[in-house]
């Protein structure tokens, strides 16, 4: 006992000291902390932010092109709210890989031909991603998203939707679309005094309506269509390639404009979704759009199932079966389409009136052909069957499409960290930019890149580049409709070519390129329409 307790009181001595050298440490670091203003703490706090970021930053970029050092933060966020076509050609030309930090998101363009066939086709290293708040606007669950088996059987479903019975029934609605709006056209110049307007803004307004009508027939109304025209670029316009995290929420900021108007736009196409539903369920109804074919399908899958479950036997199988879709998630898919071409075929729309209105030798040619394939009648209607004796209008579009490309880039996310070059691995979580533009202005697969010249798909070597044609991108994820864009076009421009005709008032800036979202002439295109005698 008596050793015990002389242990026990040995052993507090030792601890009291401890206990007091902490208190006395605790004391002395208080009275440097206190004794110090906040705004150094504030200083150093931020100091070590931006010397991790900057570190996170040259250890992502590696070897590749890029700037050797980041703004602090922020990167080249101002550039990016207002970009310059000159900007991307610069980033192109610095390397087949180049990067940029923009705020926590690091950013590797792909500007090599098969380094962007790599990214289009490496789905278990990347996703489609379109920009970082695309999935709040289109919808997290929409088809475009998904990937491997579930993308691949949504994908066959919609499909058929663009064969070339479907796509016959589609043009006849077109046709009133594009008499409407040839006729807008010649007033709104009359209106004008005769006078050069732009009419990018009209442009974006008839391929709007084209969309609609080709999608929904006339389940939507005149008014819904003009709202959705005038409302879209909001929705654009909230697309950018970085923006300031949780501005959706913030009241009159771009990204909370474009959720407001997508909201609006999934709840129109919706109602446009049941009231197809309730149409084609009637004895006798035909397709006639777009959701008319698909929602037409869904019912040929539903009595196939019901037939094969109440025990028939050697039921025919439907040439598409698929399984009930919900007006929602029909109005996700449609508005996918939408997002698709609105800009797409507005750019290309407004680069094709104006090259063509400085063309007229391309004009001449394309007006002669389209008045042959209509038998001498120009106001004979198109249809399916005039498009292959139209190979001259083909190659104007294809040239069209190459030389002023209605999508410069295609944005992906990388899932896992990818090795897309034996001496690079794109970061996880990097966005990773597969580019258009470098392959369609390649002077090895198409001599003289920067002039239009529609011959070269005929005489040319042009239609063998099937590699450089990136215009539709490639791999899973390429665009469903790639054969339906020159139908349409063909259709429209054909039309024009019969019906009016139209001046370019060149401006000096007229050739400089905007960016939203795809290519526009900084002008807006300045042009006059008239009715053709």
């Amino acid at each position: 006992m008596a050793t015990d307790t002389f242990n026990s009181s040995s052993a507090e001595l030792p601890l009291s000291q401890t206990w007091a050298s902490e208190s006395s440490l605790q004391h002395t670091l208080s009275e440097y902390l206190t004794g110090r203003p906040t705004w150094q703490y504030i200083v150093t706090l931020l100091l070590g932010v931006i010397i991790y970021d900057q570190a996170m930053y040259i250890r992502r970029k590696g070897s590749i092109a890029g700037p050797p050092f980041k703004i602090p933060l922020m990167g080249p966020f101002i550039q990016a709210l207002h970009p310059k076509f000159e900007g991307y050609l610069a980033q192109w030309a610095s390397g087949p890989l180049s990067c940029v930090s923009v705020f926590h998101k690091f950013v590797v363009l792909a500007s090599d031909r098969d380094l962007a066939h790599k990214v289009f086709k490496s789905p278990t290293y990347t996703e489609p991603c379109i920009v970082p708040i695309a999935k709040d606007l289109l919808g997290h669950r929409a088809w475009v998203f998904l990937q491997g088996k579930a993308h691949t059987e949504y994908r066959r479903g919609l499909a058929p939707l663009f064969t070339n019975n479907a796509m016959s029934t589609y043009l006849p609605v077109q046709e009133r679309v594009l008499a409407d709006y040839f006729d807008k056209f010649v007033s709104a110049s009359e209106a004008n005094g005769n006078k050069p307007r732009q009419f990018m803004t009209l442009f974006r307004e008839i391929n709007c309506a084209l969309s609609c009508r080709t999608f929904f027939g006339e389940y939507i109304s005149q008014d819904a269509v003009k709202k959705i025209a005038d409302d879209f670029y909001l929705a654009t316009a909230a697309m950018e390639l970085v923006n300031v995290p949780f501005s959706m929420y913030i009241p009159f900021t771009k990204q909370w404009r474009g959720k407001r108007t997508t909201d609006a736009v999934h709840a129109e196409f919706a109602r446009c979704a049941a009231a197809c539903k309730e149409h084609m369920a009637r004895p006798g109804a035909e397709p006639n759009c777009i959701v008319d074919h698909w929602v037409q399908h869904m019912f040929e899958s539903n009595a196939y199932r019901e037939r094969i479950a109440s025990g028939e036997k050697d039921v025919p199988k439907p040439a598409n079966l698929i399984r009930e879709f919900t007006n929602e998630e029909i109005s996700e898919t449609l508005f996918t389409f939408l997002f698709a071409s609105q800009d797409a075929s507005s750019s290309a729309t407004t680069w094709l009136f104006q090259i063509l209105a400085q063309r007229p030798d391309v004009l001449d040619r394309l007006r002669e052909e389209n008045l042959a394939a209509r038998g001498g009648d120009k106001s004979r209607a198109f249809d399916l069957p005039m498009l292959e004796n139209l190979p001259y209008t083909n190659a104007v579009i294809k040239e069209l499409l190459r030389h002023r490309p209605p999508v410069i880039f295609v944005p992906y996310l990388a899932t896992k960290d990818f090795p897309i070059t034996p001496s690079y691995t794109v970061p996880k979580g990097s966005m990773v930019i597969p580019s258009c533009w470098p392959a369609l202005h390649d002077p090895e697969a198409y001599p003289n890149p920067d002039v239009f010249d529609p011959d070269r798909w005929i005489t040319g070597e042009a239609e063998s580049k099937t590699k450089n044609w990136l215009v539709f991108g490639a791999g899973a994820h390429d665009c469903l409709a790639r054969r339906y864009v020159p139908l349409s076009m063909a259709g429209m421009i054909g039309k024009a070519a019969m019906e009016i005709d139209w001046v370019h008032c060149a401006t000096e800036k007229s050739e400089e390129i905007r960016v939203f979202a795809t290519l526009f002439p900084m002008d807006g295109c300045q042009l006059v329409f008239k009715r053709r005698a």
